[in-house]
């Protein structure tokens, strides 16, 4: 029978052995790995979704509802072991289990020259993407983005590859100097000011008043990340009517308004596979890998390691990661 990861109280999780849905739609995938989104996962684990987001906030094959207990992720990557596509490598927005059957609309088989144990990266990339189509990022223009996880380097490694720009990875953190250097991107604890786009992805209420304080006139802030059910405090009363500052909010649910006549979900995760396959500079994401079999005992330390980035749970030991 298969087994997935559920959590099972607040802070609590346990590995749940659970039957195989049949149908003749239904296409069996054996997977290979999983990715641990850490930012929205804490907050599933700590039962802090506010309950007016429980329904917006379903994932594509999440079983229970929130607060718990729920079967919660959307990183999976697995071989395909039924109907005509059976042995490719697929991605699919499917939480953390060894074996499962779904639609085959919801599998995207890989290119073959991205690493499956890279693809865990793939909706964080999605999410990324999204946040630059939003940030409307030109040639030429001052980037700062705040808060060096791994959707906040992927904006700033995707922005650096505008030409012209000037990109700067953000974080108090100085251990995420190295990331950035790995990514080719400018590093600093603080951003310069006068930027044309700033993007917040810190979660944090500091790193979004950085993120206002160095934007310049009529400068563009994206907020790209979810708080949960925590308030923020911003200091408003100073440049940020009189320089008409535009703060707007990036949500990977919906594409952007200009680009929804032509893309749809398919196209974008299909990007984001080719974008993860250019550059094997993309594997210092992944902060670790630790095995499904312990993943019960080891989720709630993950979580709670600020080191961690996208951690990699693996299924098949004979598939060889980065």
């Amino acid at each position: 029978m298969p087994t997935a990861l559920w959590i099972t109280g607040t802070s609590m999780c346990a590995l749940r052995q659970e039957e195989l849905p049949v149908g003749n739609n239904l296409v069996e995938v054996e997977t290979l790995f999983s990715g641990i989104s850490r930012g929205t996962e804490s907050l599933v684990f700590q039962g802090a979704v506010p309950e007016t987001e429980h329904e917006r906030m379903r994932g594509p094959h999440q079983s229970g509802d929130f607060p718990h207990p729920v079967k919660y992720g959307y990183a999976n990557v697995g071989r395909i072991a039924s109907g005509p596509r059976t042995g490719e490598i697929a991605f699919s927005l499917f939480p953390h289990q060894d074996r499962f059957a779904v639609p085959d609309a919801d599998l995207t088989t890989l290119p073959v020259d991205l690493p499956p144990a890279r693809a865990v990266l793939a909706a964080n990339m999605e999410t990324a993407l999204n946040i630059v189509w939003d940030a409307r990022a030109a040639p030429g223009d001052r980037v700062a983005v705040i808060g060096a996880g791994v959707v906040g380097a992927l904006c700033a490694w995707l922005c650096s590859r505008i030409p012209g720009t000037e990109v700067t990875l953000v974080d108090v953190n100085p251990a995420r100097k190295v990331i950035a250097g790995r990514l080719c991107v400018a590093f600093a604890s603080q951003p310069a000011g006068n930027c044309d786009v700033a993007i917040h992805a810190s979660a944090s209420a500091a790193g979004l008043q950085t993120a206002l304080d160095c934007a310049g006139r009529e400068g563009r802030i994206v907020e790209a990340s979810w708080y949960g059910d925590k308030r923020v405090d911003l200091a408003l009363g100073a440049s940020f009517h009189a320089g008409r500052l535009k703060l707007v909010s990036s949500q990977v649910g919906s594409i952007p308004t200009e680009r929804a006549p032509r893309w749809n979900f398919r196209r974008r995760l299909a990007k984001a596979l080719d974008l993860l396959a250019s550059d094997d500079a993309l594997d210092a994401l992944i902060s670790g890998t630790s095995p499904f079999a312990k993943l019960d005992r080891d989720y709630a330390k993950i979580l709670a390691d600020p080191a961690t980035l996208c951690h990699r749970i693996s299924y098949a030991p004979t598939v060889e990661g980065p």
